[in-house]
């Protein structure tokens, strides 16, 4: 047997993280009689089998279900994962070679082959978010996608990657202020809110309304909230809190 912080040494995964997992019911140790979690053969193969699911983007809800069910079969389970990663690693080796072909272009200050440039980039995946967010957003939501291609084709190949490591910082700088016990609406949040809304205009001009809706689709949407919960339980609900007090306190009324 072993206590949850032999297992979030094992695991890589934070005592936090273990504690949600159990007072959500998708990881439940048992507790022994000195108050203690222990975690046993078959919790940490499930364990596993979470952070598996978890990296190939699968929300939390998701893997419960999956593993909850009745007809969960281990060996199935794992073959079922072996190929799904195949697929990953399939599509993150044409995203590694992209970035490899853009720095060599970068270096040789040689011009780039714009259909090389995406490959590795789902177009059906991409097709099927705008389609939702016209769907949400009506108009408005056209009209933001039509803006955001556009000032996205105007990028260099430099600005393109300086556009992703931004995100990427943020997003670091989310995960660092939940892990410190941070709130959606502490003044360090807020400013987090406030970068992450300065880089969503990069692309497209969301007012008050839109910013704040925008964080309420990370939460109902499963790919991004897939994508926000791999990086940190509850991130998803911390996003988007975050951008609905930030979209009411700062925002409202700016003329846009």
């Amino acid at each position: 047997m072993r206590t949850v912080k032999q297992v979030a040494k094992a695991s890589g995964v934070s005592v936090r993280a273990l504690h949600h997992y159990d007072h959500i019911g998708l990881l439940t140790p048992d507790i022994g009689e000195n108050g203690y979690r222990y975690y046993g053969q078959a919790e940490m193969l499930r364990l596993q089998h979470i952070l598996f699911y978890r990296e190939l983007g699968l929300p939390l809800a998701e893997i419960a279900r999956i593993l909850d069910d009745p007809a969960f079969d281990t060996r199935a389970a794992l073959l079922d994962l072996r190929r799904r990663i195949d697929e990953e690693i399939a599509q993150r080796r044409d995203l590694a070679q992209t970035i490899d072909r853009t720095l060599a272009s970068l270096d040789a200050d040689k011009a780039l082959d714009d259909h090389r440039l995406f490959y590795g980039v789902s177009a059906e995946k991409q097709a099927q978010w705008e389609a939702e967010i016209v769907a949400r957003f009506g108009d408005l939501g056209d009209v933001a996608v039509r803006d955001a291609k556009a000032r996205m084709e105007g990028l260099s190949p430099a600005q393109l990657l300086d556009f992703k490591a931004e995100i990427d910082a943020i997003h670091a700088g989310i995960v660092t202020l939940i892990e410190a016990g941070g709130t959606p609406s502490s003044n360090a949040a807020q400013e987090l809110a406030g970068r992450h809304y300065r880089w969503v205009c990069r692309s497209w001009l969301p007012d008050a309304a839109a910013y704040a809706s925008l964080g309420r689709m990370y939460v109902d949407h499963a790919d991004f909230r897939s994508m926000y919960d791999a990086l940190h339980p509850g991130m998803a609900v911390f996003m988007e809190q975050a951008m609905v007090c930030h979209a009411q306190t700062v925002l409202q009324g700016r003329v846009q």
